[in-house]
């Protein structure tokens, strides 16, 4: 495990400005909410199922890397930076190169610009390549055998975590949030014996699945322009219902709450933002940038060196620095894509060219350590790398 002593949290400004008539989300005719239909597909991510069911993405499930980034921008402030590489990395990692689902696998007729060998299989089956261990609310996929279904259990201990506060008065705050994640962190080392913290999906979804929550759900106002994530407004966007002591879940039916204001566009939530909110959680839980896993039985969680992994690019000294976590996190995604895509694709080359454009347009003006190489063979020990299947399955 790494350590964090002599080092200060940092996190991020209070956006500048708030303006209602701008930061309003509209919540009807065209975008009033509408529950899926049984063909259309929604997955482990509720904003995007939210998206979806308001028709700000196409209401099947499946859009467009454009797409993808033109709605996460304008509904929720997200930076055209992040949108870019996190677009493009779902459509190399779990689509066709154009589009992939925000579900399970897209209906047939899709494009097949990346020469697959088997049927893309959306983010709902993409465990350790895009969905991770340790996840708010979805349950780790060795565990439960599905990592796209809401957990009650864990949705309704994160809930309790504001147990006896009224909604007007509750706040699940980024801090809030990233204690419960130090939870889940010790829950899956403790019942899963494929716990997995990879390079990408440990180092940069799993941050950016509780981050996200309160930085894109939180209900921005001119009192509190980061914003406030009460009670009603986290039960809308996890498709909850009911009093707090009889809550009921609807799958898929994540909604935008009437009355909510998104975060400003001229402050959006960039990669650079992703990386101080995750720097700041590593300082506060070191443990959360230790790369590794369990070996086959519960409680025995093992790091690898990172420098070793790296050829000595980067160490937790200098993935400290800079914004060089996202950094390390996006290029590593490069690195590992041709072990990840075996048997899925006939020739690594295209989606390869196309995840390197987009890491590297996207980190232009990061200041980027360049990673070359990362020796991959140092996780063969741990069965939640090797025994993952190219359907995403154990």
């Amino acid at each position: 495990m790494v350590t964090s002593s002599g080092l200060k949290e940092k996190r991020l400004p209070i956006p500048p400005n708030f303006n209602a008539a701008e930061q309003l989300v509209d919540v009807s005719g065209d975008h009033a909410f509408v529950p899926p239909g049984p063909t259309d597909q929604r997955g482990p991510c509720p904003g995007l199922n939210a998206l979806a069911n308001h028709n700000y993405l196409p209401h099947n499930g499946v859009a467009t890397i454009d797409q993808y980034i033109s709605a996460t921008n304008q509904v929720f402030g997200m930076g055209l930076d992040l949108g870019l590489v996190l677009a493009v990395y779902g459509a190399v990692m779990d689509g066709d190169g154009l589009s992939w689902s925000m579900g399970g696998p897209p209906p047939p007729g899709a494009s097949n610009l990346l020469d697959l060998l088997t049927q893309p299989q959306g983010i709902s089956n993409s465990h350790n390549k895009y969905e991770c261990d340790v996840s708010p609310t979805r349950g780790d996929l060795y565990e439960y055998g599905n990592d796209y279904q809401v957990q009650d259990s864990q949705f309704k201990a994160l809930y309790a975590k504001q147990a006896g506060v009224s909604d007007e008065d509750s706040n699940y705050s980024l801090d809030l949030l990233t204690d419960f994640r130090a939870e889940r962190f010790q829950q899956s080392i403790e019942n899963n014996p494929y716990f997995f913290n990879a390079p990408v999906s440990g180092v940069i979804v799993q941050p950016a699945a509780y981050t996200f929550i309160y930085r894109f759900m939180a209900n921005k106002t001119a009192e509190s322009p980061e914003g406030i994530l009460t009670k009603n407004v986290l039960k809308s966007f996890f498709a909850y219902t009911g009093d707090d002591d009889n809550l009921t879940y609807t799958p898929g039916n994540e909604r935008i709450p009437e009355n909510w204001y998104k975060r400003p566009l001229n402050d959006p939530y960039d990669l650079q933002s992703l990386n101080q909110d995750t720097l700041a959680a590593a300082l506060q839980y070191p443990q959360f940038l230790s790369i590794g896993g369990n070996t086959g039985k519960t409680n025995t969680f093992t790091g690898v060196d990172l420098a070793n992994l790296t050829g000595g690019i980067y160490n937790i000294p200098t993935l400290l620095q800079g914004n060089n976590i996202v950094c390390f996190g996006f290029q590593a995604a490069i690195q590992f894509l041709p072990d990840l895509l075996q048997g899925i694709v006939k020739d690594i080359t295209a989606p390869l060219q196309q995840l390197t454009s987009a890491v590297a347009n996207g980190m232009s003006g990061l200041g980027c350590p360049k990673l070359t190489g990362v020796e991959g063979g140092m996780f063969q020990q741990f069965p939640g790398f090797t025994n993952l299947g190219i359907d995403g399955r154990y």
